[in-house]
């Protein structure tokens, strides 16, 4: 892992305060002097009005932790409003939409209170956040003032890159201004990343740093490739290796926002998957340990539907080799909803093909809900496990109870060490079995509170002071 060795770094933020072999032919390395004098400059200056820079702002309260003493509150009074800071980060995008449609790094706008867009002619408009999608950390913004037309960007087919394309990227590093580095394609289908939870970048030797973040990587026909996410690094700075969100995963993003919907609609498998370790390859008869493992299915889903079952091992998804899970989710969710997708299972040593209908999970019940009540839950987003929740945060499809969704900085809740994806099983020997339960029991009141959850298929009890 690569983690093992430095850290990988999202590019935000500066903070101020089996390929074809034909079409590996259709590549070449210059034939004469001539040609290596050749330029970049058509495309830069093509694709350079549709990168923008995207600042973003959010105001947080500086709390003295002091004020949460009850005896320093009652011995000296609680103060009047404490003062505010502005915090600023600063980012890249790409316009996709004539209309004022900007694409960019969930990671660069989380948690904004204003958002601005600056234009490569300097020009700076207000901006909304229309669609943001943590699962792939990328977020849609659009242009307030929708009277003009704006340059913008299409979208290459990401799948038809090779190891060794020249590609451009084009961001604002440390808040310089706009830049323009080159580099090659490093490497495809990069699983093992540990940023979002689609595992499936493209890998770059492109610099790219800081402030790069939601800009844009851009192959030799002036398309976007991708959106540059993520360096590896030990000091903080470009040292060669830099990760993008491929295109056809910010399509589906990009669509889902066009739609109006406010959130990324993907299709549902509805099984389990899990890695194939050399262990279990060994035990399967299989030469290499890959593929994606069906560990269960859930009942009525479109993988039960379609004849899917425990042990499968998937090999391809549309004639697209599989080499893991992540592999797999990729494929599957940049799938068109409302068709179906062929996918090939090795059973019992033999290839099935099996048609998987493209549906989106169930999300019935969902019955979302912020806790803020005097309590250990204060500040965490509760939700019933549907299908839908289930699926976001790779659960067992057959997980029932009350789960924790998201947490707010500085809540209660976050402090205590309550994470994402918690589900919360019982407070104080009262059974949570959805949203209302545990909203009445964080409004019981109590000088003890003891709580059963369960973390990674772990039951973990807990007892904290009121």
């Amino acid at each position: 892992m690569l983690k093992s060795f430095a850290t990988i770094l999202l590019c935000v933020g500066y903070l101020a305060g089996a390929v074809d072999h034909a079409a590996a032919q259709d590549r070449r390395v210059p034939s004469s002097g001539a040609e290596l004098r050749l330029s970049y400059a058509p495309i830069v200056q093509r694709v350079q009005p549709a990168v923008v820079n995207v600042y973003a702002a959010k105001t947080v309260q500086n709390r003295n932790p002091l004020l949460d003493d009850p005896i320093f509150r009652r011995f000296f009074g609680v103060p009047g409003q404490q003062p505010e800071q502005m915090q600023r980060s600063l980012g890249s995008g790409v316009m996709v939409d004539s209309t004022g449609l900007v694409v960019t790094n969930n990671h660069v706008i989380e948690g904004a209170d204003q958002v601005k867009i600056s234009l490569a002619d300097k020009r700076e408009f207000e901006a909304e956040i229309v669609l943001k999608d943590s699962r792939t950390d990328l977020a849609v913004l659009k242009i307030k003032d929708g009277k003009e037309k704006f340059t913008t960007l299409d979208f290459a087919n990401s799948d038809e890159l090779l190891v060794g394309d020249v590609v451009l990227a084009i961001g604002n590093p440390f808040g310089v201004g706009q830049t323009v580095t080159h580099g090659i394609v490093s490497a495809l289908a990069r699983t093992q990343v540990g940023i979002t939870d689609y595992q499936f970048f493209i890998q770059t030797d492109a610099a790219i740093n800081p402030g790069n973040s939601g800009g844009a990587l851009v192959d030799m026909t002036g398309k976007l490739a991708g959106i540059n996410t993520a360096i590896f690094s030990r000091s903080g700075g470009s040292q060669g290796i830099g990760f993008a969100i491929p295109s056809n995963m910010v399509r589906v993003v990009v669509a889902s926002a066009k739609s109006g919907g406010k959130a990324v609609k993907r299709p549902w498998l509805g099984a389990k998957l899990q890695a194939v370790t050399p262990e279990i390859a060994e035990t399967m008869g299989l030469k290499l340990p890959n593929g994606a493992l069906v560990a269960n299915v859930a009942p009525n889903s479109p993988a039960a539907r379609a004849g899917v079952k425990p042990s499968d091992l998937i090999i391809a998804v549309e004639g697209q080799t599989i080499d893991d899970p992540n592999a797999f989710d990729y494929r599957f969710a940049t799938r068109q909803l409302g068709g179906s997708a062929q996918i090939d299972v090795q059973r019992a040593g033999k290839t099935v093909k099996l048609t998987v209908p493209l549906e989106t999970a169930p999300d019935t019940n969902r019955d979302e809900i912020e806790l803020t009540a005097r309590s250990p839950f204060q500040g965490a987003k509760v939700a019933n496990i549907s299908p839908a929740v289930a699926d976001e945060l790779h659960l067992d499809s057959q997980t029932e109870g009350v789960v924790v969704i998201d947490l707010v900085d500085g809540g209660t809740a976050a402090s205590v060490g309550f994470q994402k994806g918690d589900i919360i099983l019982a407070v104080n020997n009262q059974k949570i079995a959805k949203t209302s339960d545990l909203d009445k029991a964080s409004k019981a009141g109590s000088r003890l509170w003891r709580i059963v959850v369960v973390r990674g298929g772990q039951q973990i009890n807990v007892t904290l002071g009121g």
